[in-house]
């Protein structure tokens, strides 16, 4: 499968699972809890794809696009941050919904950017075959990708040896 369109089934998948939350509205705290776990999970293996494989792969072959892929790597780790915070809350809890809301607007807005500005860069400059070759890649990367968000102190050491 071409990685643009394995990426962005992804986005469809998880903007679902946004409008769910965002339509669950007040008093549906076991509903919300629960999508927003299906939320912190998807979100966990997407961005372990991108991060392990996509930005990489795409860094090397593409070297036009370096600022947009370190700019998505920030944005990445905000997202993990408010990720593995989230994890450690309930619905009950005063900020859960409000940062659940923060998290939604960022992750929007990064999906926005890569679908409409750093996407059709990558796939004017790599041909299909390499597409198709890197989303082999990012499929065998699902299959071994966690499944729930770091704890902060291990995202602190993650992103300190990331850029050590």
């Amino acid at each position: 499968m071409d990685a643009i369109v394995l990426l962005k089934e992804d986005h469809k998948a998880v903007r679902k699972l946004f409008r769910d939350f965002e339509a669950a509205g007040e008093g549906a705290a076991a509903t919300k809890n629960r999508l927003v776990k299906e939320i912190l999970e998807a979100l966990t293996v997407h961005t372990y794809i991108e991060n392990e494989v996509m930005y990489p792969r795409v860094r090397e072959l593409v070297p036009d696009v370096d600022a947009d892929v370190l700019e998505s790597y920030e944005e990445h780790h905000v997202a993990d941050v408010l990720c593995s915070e989230l994890a450690m809350m309930s619905p009950q809890d005063e900020r859960f919904d409000a940062k659940t809301t923060v998290l939604i607007e960022s992750v929007s807005h990064h999906m926005e950017e890569e679908e409409k500005e750093w996407f059709p860069k990558v796939r004017a400059a790599l041909g299909r075959k390499e597409l198709q070759e890197i989303g082999a890649a990012l499929l065998e990367a699902k299959e071994k990708a966690p499944r729930t968000p770091a704890h902060p102190r291990a995202l602190k050491k993650a992103v300190d040896a990331l850029f050590a």
